[in-house]
């Protein structure tokens, strides 16, 4: 009914992104229904211009082998630019860092935990499976990436109503053409990001940090929509 909460509000407002797995492979009905849920998002003109490879098993250690190997190489390929800028967004990412940081037990001055920390990225953070989000260049490609968002958000609720979890991860962008060649994917297709998932280590330090979202003053301008935010 209008106005009342449902599953989703509890299943979109609890979904994490973990950064420690368990090892345990998914089911193949469960990977399979979560590929299904992502399928139905929205997109431009129903182009549908996702383009996923999902690795699992001796892929999926073969690729984290690789792509390890390209960091220590300093190989980095990456199909769309990135960065923070100045100011509050920078602000923001620098404390998820620190929060992830601290939880893990790595001080700020520990130039090779960090890194290291950084490469679980490369290593999946342990989880079973990965999904690797490809586009074709459309345009300016904005419109694109949108759709792959929400792709990616469908594909992520989807593993949340199952007791499941993911991890966007744009660090697996920034080695494209490590991926492209892997995976045997054609150049024109462009890689945004991949999402890394399975079941998260609820004994995981790192996953108890919390998310922190503004206040909706803070993102939202309301036009003759009175009474939204009267309640603080």
């Amino acid at each position: 009914m209008p106005g009342t909460a449902s599953p989703f509000t509890d299943i979109a407002r609890s979904r994490r992104s973990p950064r420690r797995f368990l090892p345990a492979a998914l089911s193949p009905s469960d990977i399979r229904g979560v590929l299904e849920d992502a399928q139905t998002a929205p997109s431009n003109s129903n182009t549908q211009p996702w383009a996923v490879h999902v690795v699992s098993g001796a892929a999926r250690e073969a690729l984290g082998k690789e792509l390890l190997r390209a960091e220590e190489e300093g190989r980095t390929s990456p199909d769309f630019t990135d960065g923070y800028g100045e100011g509050i967004y920078l602000e923001r990412a620098q404390a998820l860092a620190a929060a992830n940081y601290g939880a893990r037990g790595i001080a700020r001055s520990d130039r090779e935990g960090r890194r290291a920390a950084v490469r679980e990225n490369l290593e999946f953070y342990g989880a079973p499976h990965a999904a690797f989000l490809f586009m074709p260049a459309l345009g300016d490609g904005v419109r694109t990436a949108g759709d792959i968002g929400m792709y990616a958000q469908n594909f992520l609720l989807s593993l949340a109503a199952r007791g499941l979890a993911g991890i966007p991860q744009t660090v697996l962008g920034v080695y494209a053409d490590t991926v492209r060649e892997f995976l045997g994917v054609p150049e024109e297709l462009k890689l945004l990001f991949g999402i890394s998932f399975g079941t998260a280590d609820p004994a995981a330090p790192v996953n108890a940090v919390g998310r922190e979202r503004i206040p909706l003053q803070r993102s939202v301008v309301l036009h003759d929509t009175p009474g939204v935010l009267d309640r603080q």
